[in-house]
């Protein structure tokens, strides 16, 4: 039978009217935090001078002749001061990403997200972005009026020398980083000359816009959306982390009034509701309103109320760095130092503790000759009047930054002699690979099948250079 369909009614999705379709997103507002002072923001300071004397000055340190760090692709080597890594040693990187793993993870249960408020590239080149603009344009209300005036003659010669010097540092910077892949008096010289490399070329521009676009123009949105760590920040804290918060108990109701006025006779807390806290925010949030993700834990709004309440002469602290559970009461907050050790720190501290002596021990003991035995499968045994014969292949890696004369012997194998077309000992240059030709014969009467055999190879020049590689020798049946 056939169904009509002529006669039932069909529902149509009318569009929203424009005021309902602009709620379902935020129009983004431009955040001109106020510039603000204290303790919190001195040790901010302090963290992006340090940051960035690190990060432009190691390429400028020269280390026996070369640049004391260097990521030499083409060599497919890696220089750290005295160490030399090598694409062998990949388990040095894997145990330094755990330990950064586990170190924010271990930090973040403690005291929530220092490392986004105090050395995240973000917040750092945010706030070298943000200084230039208060030079050239002025502080945070004069810029505010310059976005709202038409364009004049001013305004486009300060966004001008604005966007100028934001170029130039932003180049420097795509300039800095590849001279950790290419060492600066190559850089310079190339750069004079221009014979500049494509991949060179590529990554100055490509780190320099990325450094011009999300310190100058993206801003606290890279931090409320871009970044993960916004979104599960939330799983490592608990009641007990250290956390920007606001003394809801003491600071409502809020309201103003007179310095010289009694709050409790007008029946107001601490909070004069002036509105700084929002403003000197360079993610425009308002801590009044509880922990939001957006918060980077930069602590300007403690500095800005601590100044507020001085003047008012109120106690300071009513934002103040504490836990959930001291805000409730459930103990003094002097006694936070005695709430530290929980489960979750207890583990993440053990798991950080040998990941820490991992890498110290090995990197102590870190061997830099490198030995790679190959048996030569096509010709098992080779029967001579002197007795039988195995052919080996050895391959001598030596990642040390000194040449070195090596001396190969055999063990385990009675009456073993070895035999080499090649000097031996042999010599290997620093950051070489040598590949040697061996034969090992024996007299001595062997198990038919396979025999265990032990190649030692050992720099005469450093006897705890050393490398003892197991294999077989293949006895004739």
């Amino acid at each position: 039978m056939t169904q009509s369909f002529k006669n039932i009614p069909i529902k149509t999705q009318s569009t929203p009217p424009l005021d309902e379709q602009d709620e379902l997103y935020e129009v983004r507002k431009k955040i001109h935090p106020r510039a603000i002072s204290g303790l919190f923001a001195t040790w901010r300071w302090i963290a992006v001078w340090v940051t960035q004397l690190v990060f432009y000055g190691l390429p400028w340190l020269s280390w026996e002749g070369r640049p004391a760090v260097l990521f030499d692709l083409d060599a497919r080597k890696f220089y750290i001061f005295d160490l030399i890594f090598w694409p062998q040693d990949f388990i040095y990187l894997a145990l330094l990403l755990m330990l950064c793993a586990f170190g924010l993870f271990w930090w973040t249960a403690i005291a929530g997200r220092l490392w986004c408020g105090y050395a995240c590239p973000q917040t750092v080149y945010t706030s070298i972005f943000l200084w230039i603009e208060a030079k050239v344009e002025g502080n945070h209300l004069a810029r505010q009026k310059l976005d709202a005036a038409p364009m004049s003659g001013r305004k486009l010669r300060l966004r001008a020398t604005k966007h100028a010097i934001w170029i130039a540092f932003s180049l420097w910077t795509g300039f800095t980083f590849v001279s950790y892949f290419t060492p600066l008096t190559d850089l310079f010289r190339e750069s004079r000359h221009g014979g500049l490399g494509p991949w060179e070329l590529f990554w100055i521009f490509f780190y320099g816009f990325a450094t011009y676009g999300n310190a100058g123009f993206l801003r606290e949105q890279v931090c409320k959306y871009m970044c993960p760590y916004a979104r599960f920040q939330g799983v490592m804290f608990d009641r007990d982390t250290l956390i920007i918060s606001y003394d809801t108990e003491r600071g409502e109701p809020r309201g103003g009034r007179k310095k010289s006025a009694n709050p409790q006779e007008l029946g107001l807390g601490s909070c004069v509701d002036c509105g700084i806290c929002v403003q000197v925010c360079p993610t425009g949030i308002d801590i009044r309103n509880g922990l939001q993700s957006e918060c980077i834990g930069c602590a300007a709004c403690i500095d800005a109320c601590d100044q507020v309440m001085e003047k008012m002469n109120y106690p300071k602290g009513l934002i103040r760095y504490t836990t959930e559970n001291a805000l409730e009461h459930r103990y003094a907050e002097d006694r936070f130092l005695s709430h530290i050790l929980r489960p979750r720190i207890i583990i993440y501290t053990v798991i950080l503790a040998v990941l820490v002596t991992s890498m110290v021990w090995t990197l102590a003991t870190r061997n830099p000759l490198k030995v790679d035995v190959v048996r030569d499968r096509n010709a098992l045994v080779r029967e001579t009047v002197f007795g039988q014969e195995n052919a080996y292949t050895l391959n001598l890696i030596n990642t040390d930054d000194h040449e070195h004369l090596l001396m190969i012997k055999t063990e385990a194998l009675p009456q073993a002699e070895l035999l080499s077309d090649q000097a031996l000992p042999v010599r290997v240059a620093a950051g070489s690979t040598q590949r040697l030709t061996l034969r090992v014969r024996t007299k001595g009467t062997l198990a038919q099948g396979s025999n265990p055999l032990i190649f030692v190879v050992q720099a005469v020049d450093k006897p705890t250079m050393q490398r003892r590689e197991k294999t077989s020798f293949q006895a004739a049946r």
